[in-house]
């Protein structure tokens, strides 16, 4: 019974093979490559403006003069 079974099963598996059909001719030949696009124009780059000038420098502060320091310390 065993036997009988693998036959079967060996027997489809040939015959199923056999439906797959080869291809029909060998391949023709490929196309021609085709031509590549036109190149689009560059624009002509704009010019770059001007450089601003400096602005004025800052007044200084005076050093240490300041006695109105506030410390304040987070309460426990």
């Amino acid at each position: 019974m065993r036997y009988s079974k693998l036959f079967i099963a060996v027997l489809a598996a040939l015959a199923l093979s056999a439906c797959v059909t080869a291809p029909a001719g060998p391949a023709g030949p490929t196309g021609a490559t085709g031509s590549t696009g036109a190149t689009g124009s560059t624009g002509a780059t704009g010019s770059t403006g001007a450089t601003g000038s400096t602005g004025a420098e800052g007044v200084q502060g005076e050093r240490g003069k300041n006695p109105d320091t506030i410390v304040i310390v987070p309460a426990r």
